[in-house]
């Protein structure tokens, strides 16, 4: 396996025409591009990118070189620019993704998801779905609803992606109860 690379740039709103607008809580001055490394489900090396707050960028690029080093699968890697914003369409093409300036998926007053302070991501969305009222998101997510049917991409408990976000302080979505988002890893644990 070719060593792991990593590489944090700068952003612009020009960068950010569907994912960023005037009013989001941070602007792209706050953010970076990370190039990183990570193995495919192909088991080769892939170079994909993510957009997160330049805050965390060093404690996820520290991520990313651990699931690189212990061969833990990704299935794509790019930023939600790449889906014109649309966070159901990168579910649905199993794309790991950080920023996107979006509302949470809630009941009740808008508030900001941490995904627009690019402070969460989530992870193969297909293997790792978001399940709420009953409907697993994206809906290819139904394969994985047995969660002890341990498959490659997987985050379940004690294995590699959730103790490598762990190891950073980072909080895992599929801990809630009500509503388990088995994709998402975030600083807030929100």
């Amino acid at each position: 396996m070719p060593p792991f690379v990593a590489k944090a740039s700068a952003v612009t709103a020009q960068n950010l025409r569907f994912t960023w607008r005037a009013g989001c809580p941070i602007g792209p001055a706050a953010l970076r591009l990370l190039r990183l490394s990570y193995v495919g489900f192909d088991h080769r090396s892939h170079l994909g990118s993510i957009v997160v707050n330049r805050a965390v960028s060093v404690q996820v690029t520290k991520v990313f070189k651990i699931l690189y080093a212990k061969h833990f699968p990704i299935h794509s890697m790019v930023p939600e620019e790449a889906f014109r914003g649309s966070d159901p369409v990168s579910m649905v093409a199993d794309n790991s993704s950080g920023f996107n300036c979006r509302y949470a998926v809630s009941s009740g007053q808008p508030t900001w998801s941490v995904h627009a302070y690019g402070e969460a991501i989530d992870i193969n969305p297909v293997e790792n779905p978001y399940f709420e009222g009953g409907k697993f998101q994206p809906a290819s997510g139904i394969k994985y609803r047995n969660r002890n049917a341990h498959q490659p991409g997987m985050a379940v408990p004690n294995g590699v992606l959730i103790s490598a976000f762990a190891s950073i302080g980072w909080y895992w979505g599929g801990r809630w109860t009500q509503t388990p988002d088995y994709q998402h890893f975030s600083l807030t644990g929100g």
